[in-house]
């Protein structure tokens, strides 16, 4: 509590005494201005440093000796690495242990002719030692002999100012060797502790360029930092040991991030350190989202990049060609902004693509971005089967060769005879391009300009397609005939695009995952979907979708094959197709106006069935186990020739690898017998069971089929009629 009093303003207040100037004392004076400078703002300042500095000065002696001491080391490490060739010598143990002899051979001869340049030098500087001494030795001689025999006064007055001058340099010499033999040690012990010093960077504005956030900014010193604090073993022994991770690609600007190559210390390989992600992600200050370490072209180099904080939040952006614009599919498709910022064009033509994700993450709408990339192509034919109520490609209808779209047989059955015509396609377009001059490998722009080859772009998209290879009746037939269509269809400028949410070993095939070249991962729940989509081992090389969040990371996707990267993260650019807007129906009637100024037409669903041209097909498989009649094992080379006599006309000029696809398409593998690559009878025998058994289960399905091309009718009850007798038992 304190005691007051009201005091009213309006009255007279009494004036405060001062002393006069005149009677205060100069020292007086002198002593005020001393305690206003004592109590300022940078003197608390400078006193409160210096009082801690002076509180930690022991410890800072004990690092300065430190300091001196290590650098000390490190000169000595230098001179012997110098002296002893150590890093020639290591690489020329590397090229001995990786085999290389040419790199071994150059790393010697280094050394060699290093070693013999050494030698050389120190011979002129022995020479030219010799030549001063030669001639400064007889001078000194005359010199001292002359100043012994004849007084100064006595000698010539320039022979006098000589004498003159060598004992001025003597005198100095006298005076300035005490100085520089107490000097030098402590130069020596300063240069020692700056070699000797932290290895981290001093003034940011000296030793970072200019960046807005500068929060994003991430060194080498950073990265050995977090690295030092994962919890592995083996790295942690290699710093206490004093080890320095040595980067193969110094830390750089790329893109929205940083890309940085670290080549790991023994015992440690890049995939315990992806294992260890999100921990990384927080010892660097950023989101898991944001860090991705993955393997380089070894086990033991790590490829890391890092984004700027917050420029992957922003999930899908607007399509480029959403406006204006034109494709050629033999060039790619934007498709999306890669983690760095830069535009991807994927590739549509020799590729086939599977995309999947949780629902509602872009899926569908990644699919549709393609398949309109593709629409603007005026030589493209696009086909597209939803399997389900999804009206996401109903503007395509105007543009697209064949849609069907629901959850009945109907759908499944119509999607499954796509199939088996584009595999008919894909053999009518294999004779047409053997008959080409030169016999192009493969469908090129322009052959697929040539409207009387029909050699044109063909993409065929199959939304929800685990519905499809899950169906009952026809589920296996699709099954087999899209993995039929994925290994051999690409090259005849036919691209099969799956999207699926259950990317499991029961709802997609095996070998679809296995050989599909772009796999394309929006977020998943768990390692299984992961490797299903983008590949096995995926995962465990810091691959992952499952950092995605749901709804937060929507139309964020991991993606491999799309460009010459191991991966990429991909912001999709999205075309609106929903409530109160649609952007997509304007792209597609732009595609129709790009195609009738081509002078050319649509075809539709209702055009002839597809044709096989040619003779009829050749049964490889049988002609196979002919030839190699009752032989246990043949030569490959033998199988080639055999081949090529028993039918001239299909075999004729078959390569090593036409033989090896073959083998590959029936589930054969070609085997090595004494060195020599051989192909077994019972493997050809296997694969025919395999075969007979499949035919004899479809013939069952359908034999009421008139036309083994159409599917069969649904199946009838399965409940018999209550007259139906027991059928009686027999073989």
């Amino acid at each position: 509590m304190l005691d007051g009093e009201l005091i009213d303003d309006t009255l007279p207040q009494p004036r405060h005494r001062t002393t006069p100037r005149q009677h205060v004392s100069r020292s007086q004076r002198c002593r005020d201005l001393a305690g206003r400078v004592w109590r300022s703002g940078p003197t608390v300042r400078a006193r409160s440093v210096l009082a801690y500095r002076a509180r930690k000065a022991p410890l800072d002696v004990l690092r300065l000796v430190w300091f001196v001491l290590r650098g000390n080391w490190r000169w000595l490490v230098k001179f012997w690495n110098w002296a002893t060739y150590a890093d020639l010598r290591a690489d020329a143990r590397r090229a001995r242990l990786a085999g290389d002899a040419e790199a071994r051979r150059a790393a010697q001869e280094l050394i060699r002719s290093d070693a013999t340049a050494r030698w050389a030098r120190l011979g002129i500087v022995l020479r030219r030692v010799v030549v001063t001494l030669r001639f400064a030795a007889p001078v000194a001689g005359v010199l001292w002999l002359v100043d012994s025999v004849m007084d100064r006064a006595d000698m010539w007055p320039w022979l006098a100012k000589v004498y003159a001058g060598v004992e001025a340099v003597w005198s100095a010499g006298v005076v300035s060797v005490p100085v520089a033999l107490i000097l030098t040690p402590v130069a020596w012990a300063v240069a020692a502790a700056f070699e000797g010093r932290d290895r981290s960077p001093g003034a940011g504005w000296l030793v970072r360029p200019d960046r807005d956030d500068a929060d994003s900014w991430i060194d080498e010193r950073m990265i050995s930092k977090a690295l030092a604090h994962l919890g592995i073993a083996p790295l942690d022994r290699f710093y206490r040991d004093g080890g320095e991770l040595f980067y193969t690609v110094a830390a750089r600007k790329d893109g929205d991030g940083t890309f940085t190559q670290v080549r790991l210390p023994l015992g440690v390989t890049a995939d315990m350190v992806a294992a260890r992600r999100s921990k990384l992600a927080a010892n660097l200050g950023r989101a898991s989202l944001e860090t991705w370490p993955t393997k380089g072209d070894e086990d033991g180099i790590l490829d890391l990049w890092v984004a700027d904080k917050g420029v992957l939040r922003g999930g899908a952006v607007a399509w480029p060609l959403v406006n204006d614009g034109q494709v050629d599919v033999f060039e790619g498709v934007p498709f999306g902004l890669s983690q760095r910022g830069v535009v991807i064009n994927a590739p549509l033509v020799g590729v086939n693509w599977l995309i999947g994700g949780r629902p509602g993450q872009g899926k569908s709408s990644a699919l549709r971005t393609l398949m309109l990339g593709a629409a603007l192509d005026p030589t493209v034919e696009l086909w597209a089967f939803v399997m389900g109520e999804s009206p996401d490609f109903e503007p395509f209808r105007p543009r697209l060769a064949r849609y069907r779209m629901g959850m009945d047989e109907g759908v499944a059955e119509a999607a499954t005879q796509a199939l088996a015509d584009l595999l008919t396609e894909m053999e009518r377009r294999g004779k047409i391009l053997g008959e080409q001059p030169g016999r192009p490998p493969k469908v090129s722009r322009k052959l697929a300009d040539e409207a009387r080859l029909g050699l044109h772009p063909l993409v065929c998209g199959i939304d929800e397609c685990h519905e499809l290879f899950q169906y009952t009746k026809c589920g296996r037939k699709a099954a087999e005939l899209a993995v039929r269509l994925i290994k051999r269809g690409r090259k005849y400028g036919i691209t099969l695009l799956l999207a699926t949410q259950s990317p499991t070993k029961d709802s997609i095939p095996r070998e679809v995952t296995r050989n599909v070249s772009c796999g394309v991962a929006f977020s998943v729940a768990d390692q299984v979907a992961n490797d299903g989509l983008l590949g096995s081992g995926k995962y465990a090389a810091g691959i992952r979708a499952t950092e995605l969040r749901i709804n937060t990371d929507r139309g964020t996707c991991v993606a491999v094959g799309i460009t010459d990267e191991t991966f990429e993260l991909v912001r999709t650019f999205y075309v609106p197709f929903e409530d109160g807007a649609d952007d997509v129906t304007p792209v597609i009637g732009r595609a129709l106006a790009l195609i009738e100024e081509a002078g050319l037409a649509v075809e539709t669903s209702a055009r002839p069935q597809l044709e096989t041209a040619g003779p009829a097909e050749v049964d490889e498989l049988t002609d196979l186990a002919k030839v190699i009649g009752g032989d246990a094992r043949m030569r490959t080379q033998e199988v080639l020739k055999r081949l090529e006599e028993h039918n001239p006309e299909h075999y004729g000029g078959w390569s090593f690898a036409a033989l090896a696809a073959m083998l590959a398409d029936h589930g054969i593998t070609a085997r090595k017998s004494h060195g020599i690559m051989t192909v077994r009878a019972a493997d050809v025998t296997a694969a025919l069971t395999r075969r007979n058994t499949t035919e004899e289960a479809g013939e069952a399905i359908g034999e009421n089929s008139p036309d083994p091309q159409v599917l069969p009718h649904p199946s009838p009850p399965q409940v018999p009629p209550a007259d139906q007798r027991k059928q009686r038992s027999g073989s």
